[in-house]
């Protein structure tokens, strides 16, 4: 029987013997790829003698090589050395044979980080950190959709309890969760198996919306691995109860989008809130990480929007922010400073949408942070009230070809993420632009059909 090599959790033992061995890395797309090995294969790939294609984390969202990756092919597309994370084993039971997980990361043939994997780039800025004798303690909120999987477009779900189809939003109705009651516990036992520290879940504000939020970690890798993981026990536990779940952006036009909000706080190697100095206002430091965060928060943007349905989700009055502004117990503003103890003050960003993948946007925030922090900058005043109305604000971009523009020349681009994430990242999602621009839509094809 396998046992979890979890250096903070161990996860309990597997309801079934595991028949394989899924040895995965993360993409930037935040998309799982890898091999799956027979069991008797488990110490080749604890031992760290997997390879895989370095341009594997750079294969655009339907999986296909990147045409211009010139980049990687200029070097042979040579392979990477995959070690384990120190995540796992973790079980999949949801399947319909049992196997074991093991999450891994990419190195050079050298030893050395290969800094384009995602997991990568968020340990680099983490050891930035680490230089200033600080430490982030990390939380995220992701919000999802339930659908009908028979559905080839979004339809939602039917209630397991009345048997009818969800008809109308439910924000924090308690009837739709217990409704829902079985498929939330199934996510909670499976999160209790592979240490994924799952807390509140709400029903959220769209038909068969739910947000589930993970307790604050003081390991930013550990917390990015957990939203990591979620994500897929929602998905997996979904089709066990003939459930679809979605983690798109904005999976109806008229309906709120779902997003990845992030709350965090730095401390210090005693263990105190560098964010708190007893005021209401928070510190400087906390200020200065929130001017960080606004000056990146454009060049940024493609890491919180990666996507062409992502920008569906930035638009005003759907509770996503439009707007580079920051405010106290303000949710129409990017940057949130929730009201509370002193002790516990802590930076909410509430930019990402749920369809993001969760090492680059820590790698993002933490890192724009991190540039006000040691640039001593200092942010514009809070905004109060309707940010959405506040027309002298900055926007954040707003077409997805504006946001990759933005973080291929963005000067904070290059002082948090290596060049080469950076070159991946841009062609990866101008491929992707090139596939939807070639596209006709039903509903263009309509419109246009005999009126022009």
């Amino acid at each position: 029987m396998l046992q979890s090599s979890s250096r903070d959790t161990v996860s309990p033992r597997l309801a079934e013997e595991p028949e394989s061995i899924q040895a995965v890395i993360c993409d930037l797309n935040g998309i799982l790829r890898g091999k799956r090995l027979p069991l008797e294969r488990t110490e080749k790939v604890l031992s760290g003698n997997v390879r895989m294609p370095l341009s594997i984390v750079g294969v655009d969202i339907w999986g296909e090589d990147i045409a211009t990756g010139q980049n990687i092919y200029s070097i042979g597309d040579r392979d990477g050395i995959c070690n384990v994370t120190g995540r796992g084993p973790i079980p999949i039971n949801w399947t319909s044979r049992p196997s074991t997980l093991v999450p891994l990361w990419m190195f050079h043939e050298d030893g050395t980080p290969f800094l384009a994997d995602p997991r990568q780039a968020l340990a680099a800025v983490v050891r930035e950190y680490e230089k200033l004798g600080l430490k982030p303690v990390v939380a995220t909120e992701l919000e999802f959709y339930l659908v009908d999987p028979e559905s080839d477009s979004a339809l939602p779900p039917i209630s397991p309890y009345t048997m009818k189809r969800l008809d109308s939003d439910a924000i924090l109705s308690i009837d739709e969760l217990n409704d829902f009651g079985d498929f939330f516990s199934d996510i909670y036992t499976e999160c209790e198996r592979q240490g994924v520290p799952a807390d509140a879940a709400v029903a959220e504000n769209g038909i068969g919306q739910f947000e589930i939020n993970l307790l604050h970690r003081d390991d930013a890798l550990a917390a990015a691995d957990d939203a990591i993981f979620l994500k897929r026990i929602v998905k997996g536990v979904a089709r066990r109860h003939n459930l679809a779940a979605t983690f798109m952006s904005k999976p109806y036009g008229t309906r709120s989008g779902s997003g990845m909000h992030v709350h965090f706080s730095l401390v210090d190697k005693e263990g105190r809130n560098v964010f708190d100095d007893g005021s209401d206002q928070g510190s400087p430091v906390m200020r200065n990480a929130v001017a960080g965060l606004l000056r990146s928060m454009a060049e940024m943007t493609l890491v919180f929007a990666p996507h062409y349905n992502s920008y569906r989700r930035l638009r005003p009055r759907t509770h996503a922010p439009v707007s580079v502004a920051w405010g106290y117990e303000n949710r129409t503003a990017a940057i949130r400073i929730p009201g509370g103890s002193p002790a516990a003050r802590r930076i909410e960003h509430r930019v990402a949408g749920a369809d993001a993948n969760p090492y680059l946007v820590l790698a993002a925030i933490l890192g724009g942070a991190l540039l006000g922090i040691r640039g001593e900058w200092t942010p514009p005043d809070p905004v109060s009230g309707d940010a959405y109305s506040n027309l002298t604000l900055s926007r954040i971009p707003a077409e997805w070809g504006q946001a990759v523009d933005a973080f291929a020349r963005g000067t904070s681009t290059d002082q948090i993420f290596d060049r080469q994430l950076i070159e991946m990242m841009v062609a990866c999602k101008r491929q992707e632009i090139a596939g939807f621009t070639e596209q006709v839509t039903d509903y263009e094809f309509a419109a246009y059909l005999e009126i022009v």
